[in-house]
């Protein structure tokens, strides 16, 4: 891989990680466009990888909620009388990651190999927009993030559990969860920023440990460094914009985008012009 390519990837993913439109079914179109293979150990590893750019910036945009949650999760340890709204968020956090973290780490072999079939993202992006859809049409939107509860994090955390599906969109899966537990669309977006750190920490840093000879064979370090950094400056300008955006429209704006991808890729998979897998 060129550093053009790493460029290029990390800007699909910065701007595609955090929105509901399924980052890692634009990385494997955009991948298959510059003729790379998708199936590739070492390609599926930089996937993984430069999404820990994106979650760098999730981690920087909410520094301060950061530090609020993972002290009050401490306080709230050691002192009975301490544990409120945030020491609850935090484990709601922790709850909610556990799903995802098994299936992902179960089901790994699966995910990065029939599953990354762009038929497979062309059928998760039509299906998974009638779910948005849906959520938004049902949504209460009556609660905020301090007063979701146990049954909120587990139903959320299982959800995600679709987003290992290339075409899903984990955000969209998360803030479609959260949606029709009666979240409001804000709570809804920021618990999804919140559950990502956990998940794509892991995932990237999995893929780093177990694949660097495949990275170092196909890939290259200096492409993956530079994908990983772009992915965080765009992806900070992203979480601002999509935040910006939840507060006066739905999730449901995406959906015509989704389904215009669908519908682009299956036509260039239909006249031959990219192959499947």
């Amino acid at each position: 891989m060129n550093l053009l390519q790493a460029l290029l990837l990390g800007i699909v993913e910065g701007i595609t990680e955090f929105l509901p439109v399924s980052s890692t079914g634009h990385l494997t179109i955009v991948e298959k466009l510059l003729g790379l293979q998708v199936n590739d150990k070492g390609v599926t590893a930089f996937t993984a990888i430069i999404q820990v750019g994106a979650i760098i910036a999730v981690i920087v945009y909410f520094w301060r909620d950061i530090v609020r949650l993972i002290a009050a999760w401490f306080r709230g340890l050691a002192n009975r009388n301490a544990r409120g709204a945030d020491y609850r968020l935090a484990w709601f956090v922790i709850i909610g990651t556990i799903p995802v973290g098994i299936v992902g780490f179960l089901g790994r072999h699966f995910i990065s190999g029939p599953l990354r079939n762009l038929w497979v993202v062309v059928i998760a992006l039509v299906v998974w927009s009638a779910v948005m859809w849906f959520a938004e049409r049902v949504a209460l939107k009556q609660r905020n993030e301090q007063k979701m509860n146990l049954t909120d994090a587990v139903f959320i955390g299982i959800v995600q559990c679709f987003s290992l599906v290339p075409g899903v969109s984990r955000s969209g899966a998360t803030i479609s969860a959260g949606l029709l537990r009666g979240l409001d669309r804000v709570a809804a977006t920021r618990i999804s920023f919140f559950l990502s750190i956990p998940a794509l920490v892991a995932a990237g840093g999995f893929e780093a440990l177990t694949s660097a000879s495949d990275i170092s064979a196909t890939v290259g370090w200096g492409a993956t460094a530079v994908g990983t950094l772009v992915s965080l400056i765009v992806a900070y300008v992203s979480i601002a914009w999509l935040l910006r955006l939840v507060q006066r429209h739905p999730i449901s704006v995406f959906i015509w985008y989704r389904i215009a991808v669908a519908v682009v890729i299956a036509l260039l998979l239909g006249f031959g012009v990219i192959s499947a897998t």
